[in-house]
């Protein structure tokens, strides 16, 4: 990858996935600091930042709101602050790290439909918790592992209709897969690891994880059973994870 492509890419990833520097410093620990005594320091935090456009300023207002938030705990070695998560948002990470960082391979093949007594008696929200993406109204689609509410009704299956599984997809944010995933095939064919300086390997994971992680985890986990041959989200997740694995 020339300096050219590289801050093309860089300029394309950050305009799709948001500008918000809060949002991508928690991208950054989750990739950086995601084990317990992990920190990172301030000249590095810094040095990252700046790679990602991010003024000074804009860094100390980010580093505030997530310390008052609880998300980020700052000590002071020396002259030098470190940084890392605090407890309760590194379990957080930890959780969401399992589903970010998956291997496109690592899925079951049972499901369950749930079916709740009224279209108002459970949330989106809270069945989307317990592991459910919506169907129609009352009608909840998830993985095995998924815990259906004691008030619904599940049934376990591991085949899908075809017509099933049409309708499921197009509510799994697959406009925004199908708007990354150009990005990612242009890395793959344009990338290479060892013309990049480790900083710019740093900035290019926080880019391809906060892109990613923006969609993946705004629906539950679903078996490919319930996707539709050649879904967006399998072929987005093939690119990321060989990508992150390649840097």
């Amino acid at each position: 990858m020339n300096p050219e492509s590289y801050q093309q890419i860089k300029s394309a990833l950050l305009a799709l996935g948001g500008q918000r520097v809060w949002s991508l410093m928690v991208t950054l620990f989750g990739d950086l600091a995601q084990t317990e005594g992990d920190t990172i320091d301030g000249p590095t935090l810094s040095a990252i930042m700046t790679e990602l456009d991010v003024r000074p300023e804009a860094v100390r207002v980010a580093l505030h709101r997530l310390r008052n938030d609880g998300w980020v705990a700052s000590q002071k070695h020396g002259r030098t602050r470190r940084h890392a998560l605090t407890p309760t948002s590194l379990a957080e990470t930890q959780q969401a790290s399992a589903r970010i960082y998956a291997s496109p391979e690592n899925y079951e093949t049972e499901w369950l439909l749930a079916l709740l007594e009224d279209s108002t008696s459970i949330s989106r929200r809270e069945m989307a918790k317990h592991g459910f993406a919506p169907l129609l109204p009352r009608v909840y689609l998830g993985g095995s592992k998924a815990k259906a509410p004691s008030s619904a009704l599940a049934i376990s299956a591991s085949q899908a209709p075809e017509w099933l599984r049409k309708q499921i997809a197009p509510q799994l944010q697959e406009e925004e897969y199908n708007a990354l995933i150009p990005l990612l095939r242009l890395m793959t064919q344009s990338l290479s690891p060892d013309a990049l300086t480790d900083l710019q390997i740093v900035v290019i994971r926080c880019l391809i994880v906060h892109n990613w992680r923006r969609i993946v985890l705004r629906h539950p986990a679903l078996p490919p059973a319930l996707l539709p041959e050649n879904w967006a989200g399998t072929r987005c997740h093939v690119l990321v994870y060989k990508l992150l694995t390649d840097l």
